[in-house]
């Protein structure tokens, strides 16, 4: 008897674990029933694996290239990549969709008519008697129409879709900017690594020709196998560098192709800048910039037409407690067909009347959207603050970097000038038998150093300049009187 306790007992526990998977499988389905839970990952430590196969990737349409081989110049080159770069095509579509939007606000301004054509088959039941009658087919148009005559919070929406319009095609000509700016960082720094190339591989030459001097003059006994390890070493490094700044001359190469909208592997042949460049001193003041920065830099103005924007949209939601008025009518015709005796009777319909309608509580959602609005247009405000004090850092570091660059130009020619005298000096003074190699050796890394520094000096006089150049909005594409 004990032992048929026992397997009874088992018995009802095995059937309750049943029953509860049971449960639990019903739960599941329950809780997801069309097992999305399936279609990510079964747990955080383990990597998602697609069931289906991943969409292609399609790669962006590239605008023909120019058609001459010669050399690009930096106007082609930027006239190309506004065509070409997508950036372009993103903000002009956003500013496309800003436009629409206005024309979605005003569309409240005009009627809105809707057609109805309806067939219905009914058969109807008395309400008190409970008979049922003949069935009926009730087919026929209906026009309705609505009107909104006042409205309160309307113009400030529209007034906010003009704004967002506005800030659009302002970040659009800003965008425009910085693709420029791109271009421009790009082709300098190419041309600045081209220079380095070139300096470099002198320098190979140099060292190249101060190992065999050493190799003779130890040939003759006038110098030690420790000039002829030290002649080696500098070897050595110069073709380390050399192959360093290849290296990077062709990732330049990618980021000027890139920045212009191509694949990073199109060759591009560009035009150098002349052996002297001219540089040219501002004829502005920091001032000045400031002003003009402040003026027409389109990502300030656009700010400042983004927060009124939101100043605008807080306004309308202050208003949506406010009453409307609207005008309302609908007409139709109605054809009934007796499937009984296969009469037919026709009737029309209209109705034509005035509304007013008058929001009493809506759960205090109006409340806290116009706090929000307001929360909004103060965060707009405040961004364009920030902007505002970033735009005069800009302009205010960028001037001055134009002019430290402008003034060390003339230092590094002086200096490249005199480096390379002492090379020269140093060189036939050891080839005549005086003199150390660890003198040749520094006036010649004093040359390759002075040449570096002069191309640097180029270079940080072209950028700073584009810099500036982007930091007050160069290109004056809005006025800042567009905005009433």
């Amino acid at each position: 008897m004990q032992r048929l306790g026992w397997v009874s007992g088992a018995l009802v526990a095995f059937g309750l674990l049943a029953h509860c998977a049971a449960a639990r499988a019903q739960l599941s389905w329950w809780s997801d029933p069309f097992r999305t839970s399936s279609d990510v990952s079964p747990s955080p430590g383990v990597p998602w694996e697609p069931r289906q196969p991943l969409p292609t990737i399609t790669a962006p349409d590239v605008a023909p290239q120019p058609a001459t081989s010669a050399p690009l110049t930096l106007a082609e080159l930027t006239e190309y990549a506004l065509r070409n770069n997508p950036r372009t095509r993103q903000a002009w579509f956003a500013a496309r969709a800003a436009a629409a939007g206005v024309g979605v606000e005003q569309a409240d301004l005009l009627p809105q008519i809707t057609g109805i054509y309806s067939l219905t088959r009914i058969r109807p039941v008395s309400g008190t008697t409970g008979v049922t009658s003949p069935p009926q087919t009730r087919y026929g148009p209906t026009v309705s129409l609505s009107y909104i005559l006042f409205d309160f919070a309307r113009g400030q929406q529209i007034e906010a879709a003009e704004f967002r319009l506005l800030a659009a095609n302002l970040n659009q000509n800003r965008v425009l900017q910085d693709v420029l700016f791109q271009v421009e960082q790009a082709y300098y720094r190419l041309l600045g690594l081209d220079l380095l190339v070139r300096v470099n591989d002198i320098t190979l030459q140099n060292v190249r020709t101060v190992l065999d001097a050493a190799q003779r003059r130890r040939e003759s006994g006038l110098a030690t196998a420790a000039d002829v390890y030290r002649a080696e070493t500098q070897v050595a490094q110069a073709e380390v560098n050399l192959t360093r700044s290849r290296g990077e001359l062709e990732k330049a190469r990618g980021q000027l192709a890139a920045a212009v909208g191509l694949p990073v592997n199109q060759a591009l042949r560009v035009q150098t800048l002349p052996e002297q460049p001219q540089v040219r001193e501002l004829t502005d003041s920091v001032g000045d910039m400031l002003d003009r920065a402040r003026a027409t830099r389109p990502d300030l103005v656009a700010a400042e037409a983004q927060a009124r924007a939101a100043r605008a949209t807080a306004e309308a939601a202050s208003r949506a407690t406010w009453p409307t008025v609207e005008i309302a009518g609908v007409a139709g015709q109605t054809d009934f067909l007796n499937s009984a005796n296969r009469n037919q009777a026709t009737a029309t319909n209209y109705s034509l009347g005035v509304n007013v309608r008058i929001p009493i509580f809506t759960g205090f959602r109006d409340k806290y959207l116009t706090a929000q609005a307001q929360a909004f247009a103060q965060q707009a405000e405040a961004s364009r603050d920030t902007l505002y004090r970033q735009t005069e850092l800009d302009v205010w570091q960028a001037y001055y970097d134009v002019q430290t660059a402008a003034s060390g130009i003339g230092s590094t020619e002086a200096q490249v000038k005199s480096a390379e005298q002492t090379a020269q000096a140093t060189l036939a003074r050891y080839q005549a038998g005086f003199g150390s190699i660890l003198d040749l050796i520094t006036a010649q890394q004093d040359e390759s150093n002075a040449r570096v520094q002069r191309i640097q000096s180029y270079l940080d006089w072209y950028t700073a300049l584009a810099r500036l150049h982007f930091s007050t909005g160069f290109n004056d594409l809005m006025s800042a009187a567009s905005i009433r």
